[in-house]
């Protein structure tokens, strides 16, 4: 059975919602094993072991949050060569553009040599006021359906071994 591995860092729940709601729709699309991973927790083996990948993180500071950036910095080099040409989609959830966070994330997988098969969503939450930034987030419904729907296109090519 073909492995999807979620990795997604969160603070504030936005991101959380996010990788949720993609775990959710990869494993009502498959059959894939779809393991659900903070950033945090994930080594080097855990990503050697899966077949494709979502990677879901928040924009901090017009960056990719350094949770996240201290996942793949940890992974990089061990994994260098060992994952070309696995699929791979990514969600930003930001507080204006999110931008910078994807083309951050998107370069790094470019090194890896990941296939991108989903364009990566950008959640807008609008947060702008330190009050706003730190409080939990509710991601909306339509959003949280792009998501999912993220989840379901990766886990429906890895079953059908498209990519």
């Amino acid at each position: 059975m073909k492995k999807l591995l979620v990795v997604y860092y969160s603070y504030t729940g936005g991101t959380h919602q996010m990788a949720d709601a993609a775990t959710g729709g990869a494993r009502c699309a498959g059959a894939v094993d779809v393991i659900l991973m903070k950033a945090e927790e994930c080594q080097p083996e855990d990503m050697l072991a899966a077949d494709g990948y979502i990677f879901a993180t928040p924009e901090n500071l017009a960056a990719m949050a350094g949770v996240m950036k201290a996942c793949f910095d940890r992974c990089y080099y061990p994994l260098l060569g060992k994952i070309e040409g696995r699929p791979y989609a990514a969600m930003i959830c930001a507080g204006s553009d999110g931008e910078n966070a994807r083309a951050q994330l998107e370069r790094i997988a470019t090194g890896w040599r990941l296939k991108k098969v989903v364009d990566t969503p950008i959640i807008c939450t609008h947060a702008q006021s330190e009050e706003d930034i730190l409080a939990r987030k509710t991601i909306g419904v339509a959003d949280l359906e792009t998501c999912k729907e993220t989840g379901g296109v990766l886990a429906a090519g890895l079953e059908m071994r498209i990519f």
